[in-house]
């Protein structure tokens, strides 16, 4: 699922591709709520089904939101 330069997800506006792996595809995009530059991780369909492969996904998402760093 490759996304588009300012397609809208929820309050989220896509800016530009960053990278992609084995788990999905990740993006530079804007949080227009809070007015911010953040990072989404977006899964493939096919592995968002599997219940083992959303928790992991879901458990990267809570760890990596721990981070506090001026560069990250």
């Amino acid at each position: 699922m490759t996304l588009l330069s300012g397609t809208r997800l929820g309050p989220y506006e896509i800016l530009a591709p960053l990278g992609a792996g084995g788990m999905g595809e990740v993006y530079k995009a804007k949080d227009t709520r809070l007015d911010r530059a953040v990072a989404i991780k977006v899964l493939p369909s096919h592995l968002s089904r599997d219940p083992d492969l959303k928790a992991r996904f879901e458990r990267e998402a809570r760890v990596v939101s721990g981070l506090k760093h001026p560069h990250i």
